[in-house]
């Protein structure tokens, strides 16, 4: 009932974890909340919530989240459930499945791009992260 629809904004100032510039991570991340990744990661990304890859950010992983707003650069296919922005330094490299797709000045996006489907949750297949 009171749940965050995937269509707002995500809230830049609470971040709920962050990735710093000097950390690399590998493997596998199952998180909640708003994520910020300002260093480096290699896996699988599957977030229930909204995600900011800084400048500094560099992903290679499959990611799925509910907002992604990406401003660093992400090799891998990205499923948003709510919008995916990229802002003018952001680049992608992968396919994108998303409800909303909105693509600055100066990115660079190199894949395929398709619409999500209203009636398939993002996460709809995992248990959820508490249970993991």
């Amino acid at each position: 009932m009171f749940t965050k629809k995937a269509s707002e904004p995500i809230n830049l100032d609470k971040v709920d974890t962050i990735i710093g510039k000097d950390t690399h991570v590998k493997g596998s991340i199952m998180s909640v909340g708003v994520v910020r990744i300002d260093g480096k990661v290699e896996g699988d990304i599957l977030h229930r919530g909204d995600m900011i890859i800084g400048e500094s950010g560099s992903v290679i992983a499959t990611v799925k989240a509910r907002n992604v707003v990406v401003a660093g650069e992400i090799q891998g296919n990205i499923e948003a459930e709510g919008k995916l922005e990229l802002l003018t330094t952001g680049k992608v490299a992968g396919d994108i499945v998303s409800s909303s797709l909105v693509i600055a000045d100066g990115a660079v996006f190199k894949g395929k791009s398709q619409p999500r489907s209203e009636d398939k949750p993002v996460n709809s297949r995992t248990k959820p992260v508490d249970q993991a």
